[in-house]
């Protein structure tokens, strides 16, 4: 591993991996296309529903519901693909035996997964705010916090994730759960305000929902400050707990 310092070593582990998903079609069709041609299926599918009691606009759902989007398909479900490719390639093992620490090596894999997620996610919010007549970003501080804490959130449930499945092709069903629970309840297809109020406190509890309400309240405003601390501790919460699960029940040796 050339690179001695943790920001070498991290900076080679990520153009590695960067190298070996620009070789995947399949994996670039999905982290690259696949959230745009979702988006437009959102908002195809919002048209039909009344958001007059949510207070967004059609745009602004379809887009920041996009921002989800890219988060769950571009870092997590990407994500534990990777780490499972790499497990049963015996390439994490590998570099276990050199100077990389385990934590680099989680790290440095996920750098260009969230890096393009990151990139995307600015490239919505121009097109929202140049092309959809949306606002500019309200709060910029608590869009980026959403980002940030999605980011780290979706790595660390990757690797728990990564725990539970065999091969690269069981990853499609075993990201399924959390996709879809996301898709449904967190706020990326129907806004929470539109849900009754039993099941909308269900759902705010939910790994995605707080970090949806960040990224909602930093670009779109109109989120009380009590939700926003809410949400905030809550995407902290399940940061907190999918770091420490993926730390203690990651899988170092291939399963076979």
């Amino acid at each position: 591993m050339t690179g001695t310092t943790t920001a070498g070593r991290l900076n080679a582990l990520g153009r590695a991996e960067m190298t070996l998903l620009a070789r995947n079609r399949t994996t670039v069709f999905m982290v690259l296309l696949m959230p745009v041609l979702l988006i437009f299926v959102m908002k195809s599918t919002l048209q039909e529903v009344g958001l007059e009691d949510s207070g967004l606009t059609v745009a602004g759902a379809s887009l920041s519901g996009g921002i989800g989007m890219v988060l769950l398909q571009v870092v997590y479900m990407n994500l534990v693909a990777a780490y499972v490719a790499r497990r049963e390639e015996l390439v994490l093992k590998r570099l276990r035996t050199g100077e990389v620490s385990d934590r680099e090596i989680l790290v440095g894999t996920a750098l260009p997964a969230v890096l393009l997620a990151l990139v995307q996610c600015a490239l919505i919010v121009a097109v929202g705010t140049l092309a959809f007549d949306l606002s500019a970003p309200r709060r910029p501080e608590l869009l980026v916090l959403g980002l940030l804490l999605g980011g780290v959130l979706l790595t660390a449930l990757a690797a728990v994730t990564s725990a539970l499945t065999r091969t690269v092709q069981t990853a499609q069903l075993t990201t399924l759960p959390l996709f879809l629970v996301s898709l449904l309840g967190s706020g990326l297809f129907v806004p929470l305000d539109l849900l009754p109020d039993l099941a909308a406190s269900l759902c705010e509890l939910l790994p995605v929902t707080g970090v949806m309400t960040l990224v909602r309240a930093g670009w779109l405003g109109g989120v009380p400050g009590h939700d926003v601390l809410g949400a905030t501790l809550t995407a902290l919460a399940w940061t907190v707990l999918a770091v420490f699960a993926g730390q203690r029940w990651f899988r170092w040796d291939p399963r076979r």
